[in-house]
């Protein structure tokens, strides 16, 4: 049998340090070894307990835990989950740690919520198993160089992309390499509905092309970048004349709101061989039958490599199943679908 995920509690708050750890110890398959008020006490606990994860609280005296994951990223990398108020102050804050290198994010429970720290266990058993790949750094103040890509012409193309755990710096990896007329591109990223806002407007000011959250109704169009929102709807493409954003309210698909598998499967549908799938780092299978789809319907398929994945599990799935055309290393795909989208084939301009 293999050992529990041990696991460090850090948080200022005694009530959300007791409710954390209830939730992970009720799994047989998950301890927690330490608890901490501040950041202090968790340097030391570290040093003690050496556990597989740390949970870190956004706000806590002293230290903030921006701060305090830098230093852990920095001198002793290891998985660390994030916990944030779902406020936008958190939501930006949470952001920010996933582009430090924090392995995932949950949102702290309101009064009355049925289902506290939901997904929490599943994150943490997945940070157990990961080995923490090498930091993606990223060019957090100035707009990358598109170097090759400056010549880039976009044609008729559109670019689905999902993700999940490890999205927020593998997106940031491969749109910087976007020029600032790229295809339209569509994006699901499992994320809690208040920060995907949050997300796209930090994609925004670190992207050439520009990012928002996507709007039920709003037009594709060259030069633009488009977020599902978190949480609520599934983002699909529609209207093959003038092809727009839709957001559609239909059950969790894998697990999910918004589910990758929906927006891939009506880009298969729509585009067919004028499109481009894209599945990067995450836990689970979302994506990859819509993957698969979108293949068999013509269209180029990329994946990331398991190497560069912060975790393995979507891309392997969909490489599994067929789904993927090509495996790449983070730092080559978004060149990649550049190239692939500038390319003339029967069916395009």
């Amino acid at each position: 049998m293999t050992a529990p995920a041990r696991v460090l509690v850090v948080d200022d708050s005694p009530t959300m340090r007791g409710l954390i750890s209830a939730v992970l110890n009720a799994d047989p398959e998950v301890r927690v070894v330490g608890q901490a008020a501040d950041a202090f006490e968790a340097r030391q606990a570290i040093k003690q307990l050496d556990p597989d994860v740390v949970t870190l609280d956004i706000e806590m005296p002293n230290m903030n835990g921006l701060e305090f994951l830098d230093k852990i990223m920095r001198l002793r990398p290891m998985p660390v989950i994030m916990v944030s108020t779902l406020t936008h102050k958190g939501a930006e804050a949470t952001i920010a740690a996933l582009e430090i290198g924090a392995f995932d994010c949950v949102g702290k429970p309101h009064a009355g919520d049925p289902n506290p720290f939901g997904g929490l266990v599943d994150k943490v058993k997945a940070a157990a198993r990961s080995q923490r790949k090498a930091m993606i750094t990223t060019n957090r103040t100035t707009m990358p160089a598109v170097s090759a890509a400056s010549e880039y012409r976009a044609g008729r193309k559109i670019i689905a992309i999902g993700a999940s755990t490890g999205g927020v710096e593998a997106l940031i990896a491969v749109l910087q390499k976007f020029p600032p007329r790229c295809p339209p591109t569509m994006i699901t990223q499992h994320m809690p509905h208040t920060f995907t806002k949050s997300f796209a407007e930090r994609l925004n000011r670190l992207c050439a092309p520009t990012v928002e959250e996507a709007t039920d109704g709003a037009r594709l169009e060259v030069g633009k970048i488009y977020l599902a929102p978190g949480g609520e709807k599934h983002l699909q493409v529609a209207n093959a004349v003038q092809p727009c954003c839709r957001l559609v309210d239909r059950e969790p698909v894998n697990g999910h709101r918004p589910s990758v598998d929906v927006l891939f499967d009506s880009v298969a549908e729509l585009a067919g061989r004028n499109a481009i799938g894209v599945i990067l780092t995450g836990m689970g299978r979302d994506g990859a039958a819509g993957l698969l789809k979108m293949r068999h319907a013509g269209a180029r398929t990329f994946g990331q490599n398991e190497k560069t994945c912060v975790v393995y599990g979507m891309p392997r799935v969909a490489y599994e199943l067929g789904a993927v055309e090509t495996q790449l290393p983070l730092g080559s795909i978004g060149e990649e679908i550049l190239k692939a989208a500038a390319a003339r084939k029967e069916g395009t301009e």
